[in-house]
């Protein structure tokens, strides 16, 4: 998927518009200074793009009455473009900016044309805070400008103190790069580079990526042809099938491959396809997932052998003969890029020596606390190196994620035995040379919102690189491979530098994100052959089967239109499928007999083909042509006469054939005798009609296929009556009910015949049909559900099966119902009533075997994301089963279903909070769900939670605090109702009140109390800060992170920290020697005043001008030693963070 890059991190993101294209009357001056035109478009390919600054000085700009203003026309890279402004706001309050294609309307049919480039507006007092914005946009016909529909307010452009506009004059600049366009139409990556691409599924494009580079090392390929497979499995339910199919198809194929098999072999649906996720996520959860069906087999440890090493965690004190060690594995490795120049600097980061000396200090065994060393050194790498670069960082300041576009360079071959082995553990086997190749580079193009990954591969490592994006492969020189994936800034050269004395700089978005080296000592054990000999046999077979199905229906595509596809109804058909297949009409010709026939061949040769198919000679054949009505329905029209048989195919089909349908239709009556022996057919004149029978079983409730008659016009129904029952297998004399099938569609329609009018005053004629039952006894005491043909056919096109699932499991179908909508009401089969809510609910109570159907809570099917939609179906809430099953403009057949304890109308009444409660002296947390009327209050709340929960003594009292970010950010008032509170966001949390609490003196005060730790990413972005006033000045900088329980304590007048220290440690039960690290501050915005034993601690909690009292705290700074997830994993996942998972 590709999407647009973003304007740079630092401004909001504008949403895109592509106004309708207008010329302006006449253009204004503007002033041109353009760079060197370095290369033509036929070799961008590996060429520097063609690329100029514009500079636009519009004067008197305050008195432009126009709503669109266009520059002059200028040129970069051959092509004529133009700065389009709105200067009132294109429906906005804002600037509105566009780069316009200047004569899109005399361009060619088809033409298109890819640009990078920035648009600014110039602050002519201030440069530094000129604003400027950059995008990229494939132009064409339909979208021939694109730009920034809110560029920058107006307020601040015509404000004149802000230097945007002085003298009523406005300056424009446009930066344009223009890159050569592939015709993705005509290009076959097969014949160009050898290779094929991926199919994109909608956003997959991450997991195509690293995909490829995963085939590209051929002994992963290998390993996973070896992986057991059987000629049974199916690859949409095997990953190491998918697999093998996936990459047998990357070998051999010669246009791109899909991976919808493999996807679904994760247990993924349409919507995780939709879900864009972080590559190195999948890549950790894919080879975690192949190790594991790897277990077993003759491949087992693959993964371990191509991707695993090892590094040592060690701490060492100085001063005494202490050292502690871990060694641990690894499958990649996370480098820091922000703060780094390269890789080489973000190994020196990786094994920097952290001290541990001060308030620091490392408690060793039998020593006590000691200045110590602490840091990481590798005992060993992998063959394949799988370097994960950290582009994403949450950034503090501004509360957010984003993404590192920094330069940050790799090199073509990594020594990582350099200086000496300064990387290396003293167990490390020296004997062995870590001297890695590049192999592949893996980019993200975009921003932390979204974006689209490609991989820059070198197969086998030679100097041929190519790119692999989605479907398209393309070769690469080595300096779009690695330079151009650095990141940072890109520097625009000039030809003029005295128009503009500052060199244009924009932000690169696309950058490396991932890299693979191959050790140079393993390259040929890597880079290995594969063939077809490591592919198992029946997976050959397998696939060499589908690839000739696919490359015939190629073949018969590629010819169509030389023949003619004929599908023949007969008899035979009509009574296998009425009845089974269809009720209405009288044949699916999707599932007749049908013939491929060249155009050219005569109709009379066609009928031999069909007489050595049907063993059917000849003169014993007459065909009809079918047609369709007006009322939608598809009969027998009439038969075909000698003139049209003497004709070709091919003009049959087209005489027939109004909507030149590449099909021709037909219907082959053949007579049988009393030995059933096919005769001659009969003549047929203009008062011969040809009708269809159907007889109907009101007490089977069966409609089959009976026969065909040709009748008079002028005869009456009651002639054939006896004919009718000899069908049916009924007496001569059987009363018989006669009915007219006459449409289905929107409605069936379907009246009663007069068996005493003639067939021309029912008007029935070619092609009709006529359904036929046994007249009901009058008083009998059958009683069926459809008594009549009416009423089943209304019954048949109504019914609708819907398919239950758990909301539980909502992908597992539980069972299903048949439910009938007739005009958007439901009908149960059981009833011949209108019914509506209640009686779905009621069929699932009674499916589930639950005596109580109000306990049943349903929830409609999101069509799009193929998941329950977000809120249940009110009790009541809707009218109809019409009304549950439709989704927008679509229509499902699923539903999801719980059960209840309650039911529903009383549950809607409750409102359920989650509470946390918190024992006083365990240390322990149970969740409680708190279920009371929505009108209670939290008072309630407690006295309930009080029935549920363990206290340290009966009398105690209880709070319920609002807990958010490890902050405690409210103690609920006990009247205050509970139909507002959020348990969705925000932690409930119950705890007893302490008794000190209850006794506060006049001077005594109540404070929070949290754990924080400083953010090392955070400090390293300080640490390279390059204006210092700004990090004295700036609070903000100084950004922590909270972690753990917060709560509440009470400090006395003239306490001291060191006598605080003794009642938290006491309250918390740490262990000396690990409380003697902590440290203690005083903090107010987030920023941390460290505090002393000596200091009173009462006197830094004076202050009121803070926001909200949890800004005011008590810190406990220490290392947070539970298990947990990534700060931004909480409340700030970016798009692609959503976590990856494999089902099967």
């Amino acid at each position: 998927m590709t999407m647009m890059t973003p304007p740079p991190v630092d401004q909001e993101d504008d949403e895109m518009l592509v106004p309708h294209p207008e010329f302006a009357d006449g253009p204004q001056p503007m002033e041109v200074a353009p760079t060197e035109t370095a290369t033509t478009a036929e070799n961008q390919q590996v060429e520097d793009p063609p690329s100029s600054r514009f500079t636009w000085t519009i004067e008197n700009f305050t008195r432009l009455n126009t709503k669109k203003h266009y520059s002059d026309t200028f040129i970069v890279g051959s092509y004529k473009w133009r700065v389009l402004i709105f200067p009132k706001g294109n429906n906005v309050d804002h600037l509105s900016m566009y780069l316009d294609v200047a004569d899109s309307a005399t361009l060619p049919y088809g033409w298109s044309r890819y640009a990078q480039f920035s648009l600014a507006v110039i602050n002519q007092i201030h440069n530094k805070y000129t604003i400027r914005k950059d995008t990229q946009h494939q132009f064409n016909a339909r979208e021939s400008d694109w730009g920034f529909t809110s560029f920058m307010p107006l307020s601040e452009l015509y404000d004149p103190t802000r230097g945007y506009l002085v003298n009523d004059t406005l300056v424009v600049e446009a930066e344009v790069a223009v890159r050569r366009v592939v015709d993705y139409w005509t290009y076959d990556s097969k014949k160009e580079t050898g290779c094929v691409g991926l199919k994109n599924q909608g956003a997959t494009c991450y997991m195509n990526s690293l995909l490829q580079t995963l085939y590209h090392i051929p002994y992963f390929r290998k390993a996973v042809y070896h992986m057991p497979t059987t000629e049974n499995d199916m690859p949409s339910g095997s990953i190491p099938l998918a697999l093998q199919s996936l990459f047998y198809k990357l070998q051999y194929s010669d246009s791109s491959v899909a991976t919808k098999e493999l996807t679904k072999s994760f247990g993924w649906d349409t919507y995780d396809s939709f879900m864009q996720h972080d590559v190195q996520e999948l890549n950790r959860v894919l080879c975690e997932k192949l190790e594991d069906k790897m277990k077993g087999t003759v491949v087992e440890g693959t993964i371990q052998q191509l991707f695993e090493g090892h590094h040592m965690n060690y701490i060492e004190c100085i001063n005494v003969d202490y050292k502690s060690s871990r060694k641990e594995s690894f499958y990649d490795l996370q480098l820091d890029v922000k703060g780094c120049q390269d890789v080489y600097a973000s190994f020196d980061k990786y094994v920097e020596v952290e001290r541990l000396e001060g308030d620091n200090k490392y408690h060793a065994e039998q020593y006590g606390l000691q200045d110590a060393k602490k840091g990481v050194l590798f005992i060993d790498f992998p063959p394949v190196l799988q370097l994960q670069l950290k582009r994403f960082e949450y950034d503090f300041m501004r509360d957010t994620m984003v993404k590192i576009n920094d330069r940050y360079e790799f090199p073509l071959q990594l020594d990582l035995d350099r200086d000496n082995g300064k990387y290396l553990s003293p167990e490390a086997d020296r004997s062995v040379r870590n001297l890695y190749t590049l192999h592949s580079v893996l980019v993200h193009s975009g921003g932390v919102h979204g974006g689209h990954y490609y991989a820059f591969i070198r197969p086998t490592l030679s100097d041929h690189w190519f790119k692999f994006d989605d479907e398209r492969v393309t070769k690469e020189d080595m300096k779009r491979a690695l330079e151009e994936q650095y990141g940072g800034e890109e520097e625009l050269p000039q030809t003029n530098p005295g128009f503009n004395n500052a060199p244009f700089k924009f932000t690169k978005y696309s950058n490396a994100y991932m890299l693979v080296y191959i050790r140079e000592s393993d390259k040929e054990k890597i880079i290995c052959n594969v063939d077809e000999k490591d592919i198992a046999e029946h997976l050959r077979i397998r696939l060499k089967k589908e690839q000739e199905e696919k490359e015939h229906k190629k073949k018969e595509k590629a010819e169509a239109h030389l023949y003619t596809i004929i599908k023949v109804a007969r008899d035979e058909d009509l009574a296998e499928q009425i009845g089974r297949d269809i009720y209405f009409d009288l044949v699916d010709h999707d599932k007749a007999r049908s013939f491929r026939i060249q155009k050219q061949m005569p109709f009379n040769a066609f009928k031999e083909e069909v007489a050595k198919e049907f063993g059917i000679p000849v003169q014993f054949q007459r065909f009809w042509l079918w047609a369709k009505r007006q009322n939608h329905t598809y009969r027998p029209n009439r038969p075909l006469n000698p003139q049209e048989e003497a004709q070709s195919v091919g003009q049959l089909r087209d005489v027939s054939n109004k909507a030149h349908n590449a099909e021709l239709k037909l219907f082959l009556e053949v007579e049988l005798g009393l030995d059933l022996h096919p005769l001659s057919p009969p003549d047929k004149t203009k008062e011969d009609i040809l009708l269809f029978f159907k007889l109907y079983d009101p007490e089977k409730e069966q409609l089959r296929y009976v026969g065909r008659l040709f009748v008079k016009a002028l005869g009456k129904p009651s002639e054939i009556l006896t004919k009718l029952n000899e069908l049916a297998g009924y007496s001569p004399n059987q009363e018989i009910e006669l009915y007219e099938e006459i449409k289905f569609e929107p409605s069936v329609m379907c009246e009663h015949i007069d068996k005493n009018l003639t067939f021309r005053s029912s008007q029935l004629e070619d092609g009709d049909i006529i359904c036929y039952q046994k007249s009901p006894v009058v008083e009998s005491d059958d009683q069926f559900r459809y008594p009549d043909v009416p009423s089943f056919l209304e019954y048949v096109r109504n019914r609708q099966v819907v398919h239950f699932r758990s909301l539980e499991k909502p992908k597992e179908e539980d069972f299903c119902l048949e439910l009938i909508l007739i005009g958007g009401f439901l009908v149960l089969p059981s009833r011949s009533k209108l019914h509506t809510y209640d009686d779905v609910v009621e069929r699932v109570a009674r499916h589930l075997g639950l005596d109580d159907p109000s306990k049943i809570r349903l929830t409609s099917h999101n069509c799009y994301s193929q998941q329950p939609k977000p809120q249940p179906i009110k009790y009541r809430g809707v009218e109809h089963l019409a009304d549950m099953l439709v989704h927008y403009n679509q229509t499902s057949d699923i539903l999801y279903y719980e059960v209840l304890d309650i039911p529903l109308p009383e549950l809607q009444g409750l409102k359920t909070l989650k509470v946390a409660f918190h024992h006083a002296t365990k240390d322990e947390v149970v969740i409680h769900s708190i279920r009371l009327p929505k009108n209670s209050t939290v008072a309630d709340v407690i006295n309930d939670l009080k029935t549920k929960v363990e206290l340290s003594h009966p009398n105690a009292e209880l709070r319920l605090l609002e807990v958010f970010y490890h902050k405690i950010y409210k103690i609920f008032p006990p009247n205050e109702k509970i139909e507002n509170i959020n348990d969705q966001y925000w932690t409930l949390r119950a705890e007893e009140v302490p008794e000190e609490e209850k006794n506060l003196g006049p001077h005594d005060r109540l404070i929070h109390v949290y754990h924080f730790m400083k953010d090392t990413s955070q400090n390293q972005m300080v640490k390279n800060h390059t204006d210092s006033a700004l990090q004295k000045e700036d609070p903000s900088l100084n950004k922590v992170q909270n972690f753990g329980e917060p709560f509440f304590l009470v400090i006395h007048e003239g306490e001291t920290l060191a006598e605080v220290k003794v009642r938290i440690q006491k309250k918390l039960q740490v262990p000396d020697e690990e409380f003697s690290k902590w440290k203690f501050a005083f903090l107010s915005m987030g920023r941390p005043e460290y505090l002393q034993d000596s200091d009173i601690v009462s006197s830094r909690f004076q202050r009121r001008d803070v926001y909200g009292a949890w800004e005011q705290y008590l810190g406990l700074e220490h290392s947070d030693t539970a298990p947990k997830r990534a700060y931004a994993a909480n409340q700030n996942r970016h798009t692609f963070e959503k976590p990856v998972k494999i089902y099967n």
